[in-house]
């Protein structure tokens, strides 16, 4: 057996013991090599890394040539015959494989997460990895870029050495993806190292991992359980925000300078997790960014965003009331109060006369300093879900104070809605107050996409039905005709032409509600079937590009277009991943409604498979437990990982969402529980009593029009 040169709890060394292989330990590369027989291989592992590289004195390769050992060295200072520059670090870069030598599981051009690199740098002609910034989703599309490109792992000219330039043995701790490309590594090195070494199939735990396999049978209790652990997730990630924490050093940039080699003994942002927890009172956190540190941790995205605050609301409340737990039932309302009566409070807009009056502002910056909207943005979509939250929460409860406010917002959003139902995706108070909302208002606007619109429809629906006001079925079907008339390749996509379908159903499954005619059912059988071609039999939907020229967002047409903008998660149709912000999020709310509309049993099938998958795929991990229980953007149901092209700019395959995911998968599974639906507990709210009052001010013209 090769002999290691590695602290007791290395990632490779605990693997390769636990499958059933016990391999020599020493602490020092001078006491392994020394130990090794003649002709023996010795793995020099890298412990400090990366705040340190490897140190290894001029006698350890000595001894290796003398003995005609084969070595195997992580991250080193300094190697014979080889100039070794100071560590770097990676952004974009992924690893890509480059030679035969890992044989037809990983051919080259195959691509590899190995998150956080940071590596050495070294000339290398033939090397068999290297890391890079290259485009596609398993594989390098466009090849190599012309420059900076390091080699990761390669064969030492003048010694029988195999050289990585970085932690390849870290890959359990920081999670390297996918998990299965790892084994094939390992093979191929630890074969270089011993030829002829009879490996068995390499197995381990990821470090965060599906809860049940995709065949795995399912507790009873399995929704039940992925609504508790949603919740309880959110708690315990430390995602609602105490009062306290405001002018704390916990941004983005403070824990992303943590992991600079010379920085790496800081403080650490898991420092965070020792702060008072909120209740809901202060509004809620955005999430995980995507990246993934090299101890496996994420950097939260520091920001209070109301979509994320409102569309918990539902998810802790229904949540809540099911399992019977006080204290979700108490963190919903509080995240009701905040987002409709806190956030925004001292926003000029609240100011009746102002243009802006009755919107919800979106996001305050990292500072958390006044909960006020800071980016500018009144997204109508965001606006309609938190309403739509807030009202099956209150039906619930039994509670009418927040209706006034809810309907309010709808009426906002609908005077700033075009002649054709149709909406700016987020107009500024700057364009407001410069134009005044009669321009949109009547505005013949055709914003021909589902993504900042569809949402917002379904809204004015369930509005219309609690109190009559005719006007926003009447704008609102035709907003309806219009995408359906554009659809498909007239539609412009955002990420993706599944998502747009995904969005649609749900109002045109209202609008079948209301107007059961045989026109209604049709654009909604049209969109249900097409979005249900790419269920897999696990339950998944596949992502799906839409036409060329019509996207907002499309997949990277060359390595230097990698990182730097939104992206779909797939390069091409046909990669098995599923979009569990953009797409599933709403395609699962939408299903469970469309087939409580219609009673179609094929459809109600449909959404047990995909409750089935949310279940499956929710994640479980005892090392990260701020991870455990939540969803991650991106799925490769073919091989049963977290795994996709992580080419977005600002929410990548690894990204984690409170409210978009998070709250409303929750929700739904609520809902079904339940037995009952979004429209049942939306459409029953008592809105028409405040009506009047919002007309005069927001619609002071239109008083008079009614069903």
């Amino acid at each position: 057996m090769p002999l290691f040169s590695c602290a007791a709890d290395n990632d490779l060394y605990r693997v390769l013991a636990d499958n059933g292989l016990t391999c020599p330990r020493h602490d020092t590369p001078l006491a392994a090599v020394e130990a090794a027989p003649d002709g023996a291989g010795v793995l020099l592992l890298a412990d400090g890394y990366p705040a340190r590289t490897q140190q290894i004195a001029p006698q350890v390769f000595e001894i290796a040539a003398r003995k005609k050992l084969r070595l195997y060295v992580e991250y080193p200072a300094t190697l014979p015959q080889l100039e070794v520059g100071q560590p770097r670090d990676t952004t974009w870069e992924r690893g890509v494989i480059v030679s035969d030598a890992f044989g037809p599981e990983l051919k080259p051009m195959r691509i590899l997460g190995i998150h956080d690199c940071h590596f050495v740098p070294v000339a290398a002609e033939h090397p068999h990895m290297v890391v890079a910034k290259v485009a596609g989703f398993d594989t390098a599309v466009y090849g190599l870029p012309a420059k900076d490109v390091w080699p990761i792992l390669f064969e030492h000219p003048g010694a029988k050495t195999l050289v990585a330039t970085t932690k390849l043995s870290q890959f359990v701790t920081a999670r390297y993806a996918p998990t299965d490309a790892w084994a094939p590594v390992w093979r191929m090195i630890l074969g270089w190292v011993q030829p002829g070494l009879a490996l068995p199939q390499l197995k381990w735990t990821p470090v965060v991992r599906p809860s049940y396999g995709a065949q795995e049978p399912l507790p009873a209790d399995a929704e039940r359980e992925a609504i508790r652990r949603g919740n309880e997730w959110v708690i315990k990630a430390r995602m609602l925000i105490h009062p306290s924490w405001r002018g704390r050093d916990w941004g983005p940039e403070a824990q992303g300078k943590r992991y600079s080699p010379e920085r790496a003994t800081a403080a650490k942002a898991d420092d965070r997790f020792k702060l008072p927890a909120g209740d809901g009172s202060a509004g809620i956190l955005e999430g995980y960014k995507s990246k993934i540190h090299y101890d496996g941790s994420q950097t939260v995205r520091w920001c209070l965003r109301t979509d994320c605050t409102g569309e918990e609301v539902a998810a802790f409340v229904l949540g809540g009331k099911l399992l019977n737990d006080a204290n979700h039932v108490k963190i919903g309302r509080n995240l009701a109060d905040f987002v409709l009566f806190k956030f925004d409070a001292t926003a000029p807009w609240r100011n009746p006369a102002h243009p802006a009056f009755g919107l919800i502002g979106w996001c305050c910056s990292p500072t958390l300093a006044e909960p006020t909207d800071q980016h500018q943005a009144f997204y109508g979509a965001i606006n309609a879900r938190i309403c739509m939250s807030i009202m099956a929460a209150a039906t619930l409860l039994g509670d009418d104070r927040w209706d006034d406010r809810v309907l309010q917002a709808i009426l906002a959003n609908f005077r700033t809605t075009g002649l054709y139902g149709l909406r700016e995706s987020a107009p500024s108070p700057k364009m407001l107050e410069q134009k005044g909302w009669q321009h949109f208002f009547n505005e013949p606007r055709l914003n021909l996409s589902c993504h900042p619109t569809a949402q917002l429809l379904a809204a004015n629906l369930v509005a219309y039905k609690a109190t009559g006001y005719r006007p926003l079925l009447e704008r609102t079907r035709t907003g309806l005709r219009l995408l359906m008339e554009a659809y498909p390749d007239k539609l412009k996509w955002w990420n993706g032409l599944q998502q747009e379908r995904a969005r649609l159903i749900l109002p045109l499954a209202w609008l079948v509600r209301i107007e059961n005619t045989p026109e209604h059912r049709e654009w909604l059988r049209r969109i249900v079937g097409d979005f249900l071609k790419s269920q897999a039999a696990c339950g998944a939907v596949a992502e799906e590009l839409g036409a060329p020229g019509k996207e907002h967002f499309r997949a990277k047409p060359s390595n230097e277009s990698y990182g730097t903008t939104e992206t779909p998660l797939i390069q091409a149709n046909g990669d098995p991943v599923c979009d569990l912000l953009y797409t599933l999020n709403s395609g699962f709310i939408g299903l469970h409604e469309a087939a409580a509309a219609t009673g179609d049993a094929e459809w109600r099938k449909a959404e047990d498979r995909l409750a089935e998958f949310f279940c499956r795929i929710q994640t479980r991990s005892d090392r990260r437990p701020e991870l455990d229980g939540t969803w991650f953007r991106a799925f490769d149901f073919g091989r049963w990982d977290y795994w996709a092209s992580n080419a977005d700019a600002g929410w990548g395959a690894w990204s984690v969402e409170t409210g978009w995911v998070q709250g409303w998968l929750v929700t739904t599974f609520a809902l079904r529980q339940m037995n009952t639906t979004l429209w049942d507990l939306t459409s029953k709210r008592p809105l028409a009593v405040h009506l009047e009052k919002n007309l005069k001010q927001l619609l002071p013209e239109s008083g008079s029009e009614r069903k």
